[in-house]
């Protein structure tokens, strides 16, 4: 059995990019940091994408710094440039929520 699950925990390491379609579609892209303790410490900076998201979750306006969690699966995106073909792993959200409470930078942290 095959099973393609992602759950991240972890910051926004920007403020989110918001895009319009002119066929009424819209797509937030955010960068989430992943911080690893073992086997080495590392930061990992995760690109997630989230189709048609809620209203209330852009009107959040999160700043970098803010506590994520996401829940998607991992999907290759390919695409040609000036380099030629390129393509990158990206994370497609299918739940994008803004923690609060400790730990946030909106809990006085």
């Amino acid at each position: 059995m095959d099973l393609n699950l992602v759950v991240l925990g972890g910051r926004l390491a920007a403020p989110p990019e918001i895009r319009q379609f002119e066929q009424g579609g819209r797509l937030a892209r955010y960068l989430v940091t992943v911080r690893s303790e073992e086997p080495h410490r590392r930061v990992d900076v995760v690109p997630v994408v989230l189709w048609d998201p809620p209203d209330d979750l852009l009107d959040a306006e999160p700043a970098p710094g803010r506590s994520v969690w996401v829940a998607g699966a991992v999907q290759r995106r390919f695409w040609s440039g000036p380099e030629g073909r390129r393509s990158r792993l990206e994370v497609v959200a299918e739940q994008v929520c803004l923690r609060s409470g400790p730990g946030s930078p909106e809990a006085g942290e």
